[in-house]
């Protein structure tokens, strides 16, 4: 059997706020150009375990280790280095109000790549677009986007500076079926196009269980189990079996959302 090549390491990770452990004592490894999602229950610590890992929040201890270099360790001037690696597509896209889609998706490319040749960056802008199938909205604001348009922005934003991981967090959260599961192909595509390591928070278990390569089960603040989506599905652990049927159950019973129109 080959050895899994490992872009990502987390190694003993713990987080506490206050009186809470967030995290505690959290392993998890991420394989080179796969996608993994991480899987629990609202307010377990998915998002914290997301920004430790980009170096947004530091932990109480523990190691996160990208490329064989332990990035908590580093001086801030390193860190922002190894930062510049990663991209993270936001749960609400996050793009900038006042800003056009193509001033969006120029501004990581200014500030954090320090380009300046603004012919470059149109190119960029409009390749991008033409990517995520939206060619000419260089000159439409967020809000005259649909939710998945703007998600979809938010996805090409981040692809404008090339990052080798990127994150996703809650990719479909608040959008109906179709354009959710819109969202996941395109993850797909990011993938298997790019071959971005992809890491993905996701309350989307159908979808996740379509495009994952390995999923981790979070509860309690640690993994409690980990996998391909076969081996996670046939795990025994009682709270991921739980957390699953109740998934698979709620799916079942949901009324259908309207649908959003897609523009």
């Amino acid at each position: 059997m080959s050895k899994v090549d490992i872009i990502v390491s987390v190694r003993g990770l713990n987080k506490a706020f206050e009186a809470r452990n967030v995290l505690k004592d959290v392993y998890i490894d991420f394989p080179r150009g796969k996608i993994t999602s991480i899987i629990g229950q609202s307010g377990i610590g998915k998002s914290v375990l997301f920004k430790t890992i980009i170096g947004i929040m530091t932990p109480d201890s523990g190691s996160i280790i990208v490329d064989s270099e332990d990035i908590t360790a580093l001086p801030e001037r390193e860190k922002r280095r190894i930062r510049k690696r990663f991209g993270y597509a936001f749960q609400d896209a996050a793009l900038f109000d006042s800003m056009t889609v193509a001033e969006n998706i120029s501004f990581p490319l200014r500030e954090v790549l320090g380009m300046k040749d603004k012919k470059e960056m149109r190119r960029i802008v409009r390749e991008k677009l033409e990517w995520i199938d939206l060619p000419g909205i260089e000159n439409k604001y967020p809000s005259e986007l649909s939710g998945g348009m703007r998600k979809r922005v938010g996805v090409a934003r981040t692809l404008a500076v090339e990052p080798d991981i990127l994150l996703f967090d809650e990719p479909t959260t608040g959008l109906d079926p179709v354009l959710g599961a819109n969202i996941n192909a395109l993850i797909k595509r990011v993938n298997e196009e790019f071959g971005i390591t992809c890491i993905v928070i996701s309350h989307d278990i159908i979808g996740t269980f379509k495009i994952a390569d390995k999923i981790a089960f979070l509860a309690d603040g640690t993994i409690k189990a980990a996998g391909t989506p076969a081996e996670v599905a046939q795990a025994e652990h009682p709270i991921l079996k739980q957390f699953l049927q109740n998934s698979f159950t709620n799916l079942e019973v949901a009324s259908p959302g309207e649908t959003e129109m897609a523009g």
